[in-house]
């Protein structure tokens, strides 16, 4: 049995510590705040209840494999899990609207063919098809399998573009961008894959054709509510932890690792204490004692993509509205912008959008509002970073921002000035960066560092390490940590 030590009681390493509990192991978990769950947080007020994180789940096969493997009670029995149905529903800039179904790929299809015309479902149809073989190619290697040191093999795109002949030359979609104007010829559609691309922190402009495979995976695999808010997963997780005697120790800051004979040997502490450990999973940032190094040349380095200083971020508000949720609204919408290559350059270049892409949420969940008179409703938008050009503490930039969130978001919940009673305001300077998914393609650019380091004893967990940021990713970051220290070099990836 060893001891193990974890940074951070987030997602992805509240997954590792659980599965290493569960191999015999004896886990110490130390969290500078007072609580858990790490992005999957909740705001309270007057009864209402918000997400401040993820507000859906996408691949839940990754959780259940989690209580699963952790213990005889599955995860619906721990959470409320509800498939989202309809999937979502989108507003375009021309002003025309469609609704998708979840998971039907052939619902999909016949809704974007009658709400926006002849050919735009098989153009959609036909793109789908591109991006399952992009995930079938690169699921495996990508998801469930540790970085390992031939990763270079991942640096091929795996999306198959279409090759079109473009005047006196072929051209073929190399980015999300080139897919949504070579491959899907319509703005709404395109709309649709770079929207989709900018919500998971990617920039469409410069991110591989492999991000196909999101919007893949979302429409396959389906969106689903966690009843109470996304926070009950997180405490389902937590708690699954301490039924395999995991120990958690919260308002402990973390300021280093401690390296003795070339090896992570312990954790220290603010204050100065030391907590021995026989291995460390780091789900934060931790500095190292100078001159150690995690990588080396040729090993994956962190990165956040082609022309970005810094993580984006989310723009959230929160909004108590009188009134109750009517029977025909939506659980998800999205009114897209008029220009999302304006958007995202700006997004990317430290700048404010003028009309971003703006994500309304309208649980239909007794548990977050005070009564059946009233509706909770999150609007959200992917923004610049906090730290750079943009100082989201500003207090007139945050409310000159909501507002403009606001106006985008009474596109989909009609008078919703006139029913809401107040608003909230959480921005990247709250609630931290985005970090995206790890992609195949483009050499590599945009996969994460190994869950190995070159430090013996030191391994990573969550956004920030491979397979990259999301909450099922995080899900399999764990998975793949705790197989590294319970099987070692015989670890093959998840099964």
């Amino acid at each position: 049995m060893a001891r193990i030590a974890v940074i951070g009681a987030g997602m992805g390493a509240m997954a590792a510590a659980a599965r290493l509990a569960v191999a015999g192991h004896r886990v110490t978990v130390y969290e500078r705040s007072a609580t858990y769950g790490g992005a999957l947080g909740a705001f309270e007020r007057d009864g209402f209840v918000f997400d401040t994180g993820p507000g859906l789940l996408h691949l839940p096969a990754v959780w259940r494999d989690l209580f699963l493997k952790t213990g005889k009670e599955p995860l619906e029995r721990c959470v409320g899990l509800t498939e989202v149905d309809p999937a979502s529903r989108h507003f375009f800039p021309d002003g025309s609207a469609v609704t998708l179904p979840n998971a039907s790929r052939a619902g999909i299809v016949s809704a974007l063919e009658s709400a926006l015309g002849a050919g735009a479902g098989e153009r959609w149809g036909d793109f789908l098809g591109r991006a399952r073989d992009a995930w079938d190619r690169s699921r495996r290697p990508l998801l469930e399998e540790p970085l390992w040191d031939d990763w270079q093999v991942l640096g091929r795109d795996p999306y198959p573009a279409l090759r079109q002949r473009r005047m006196l030359r072929t051209r073929q979609a190399a980015t999300v961008a080139e897919v949504g104007a070579l491959e899907l010829a319509d703005p709404r559609l395109a709309a649709l894959l770079e929207g989709c691309a900018l919500a998971y922190g990617l920039d469409p402009r410069h991110a591989p054709a492999s991000a196909a495979l999101l919007p893949y995976m979302e429409q396959t695999f389906g969106s689903w509510y966690v009843a109470g808010g996304m926070e009950e997963l997180a405490r389902a997780v937590y708690e699954r932890c301490l039924a395999r005697k995991v120990e958690f120790v919260f308002g402990s800051e973390v300021t280093s690792v401690v390296v003795r004979d070339g090896r992570a040997a312990g954790v220290g502490l603010a204050g100065g204490a030391v907590a021995e450990a026989d291995q460390v999973v780091a789900g934060a940032d931790i500095p190292l004692p100078a001159g150690q190094e995690l990588w080396g040349d040729g090993d994956v380095r962190p990165q956040v993509g082609p022309g970005a200083g810094q993580l984006p971020g989310r723009f959230t508000v929160l909004l108590g509205l009188r009134g109750a949720r009517p029977a025909s609204a939506v659980h998800r919408s999205v009114v897209h912008s008029p220009d999302t290559g304006a958007e995202a350059a700006a997004v990317f270049g430290g700048r404010l959008a003028e009309r971003p892409t703006v994500t309304v949420l309208r649980p239909d969940d007794p548990r977050i509002r005070p009564d059946g008179a009233h509706e909770a409703v999150t609007v959200t938008a992917t923004v610049t970073g906090h730290g750079g050009a943009v100082d989201w503490r500003d207090k007139a930039l945050r409310e000159r921002c909501a507002e403009a969130l606001i106006d985008a978001a009474g596109t989909a919940v009609e008078d919703l000035r006139a029913r809401a009673l107040w608003h909230e305001i959480l921005t990247p300077a709250e609630t931290g960066g985005v970090p995206a998914p790890s992609l195949a393609g483009f050499g590599g650019r945009y996969l994460h560092p190994a869950n190995s380091t070159r430090l013996p004893g030191l391994h990573l967990v969550g956004g920030r390490s491979h397979p990259g940021g999301g909450l099922a990713h995080a899900g399999m970051s764990g998975a793949l940590v705790a197989g590294l220290i319970v099987e070692g070099a015989d670890f093959r990836g998840s099964r």
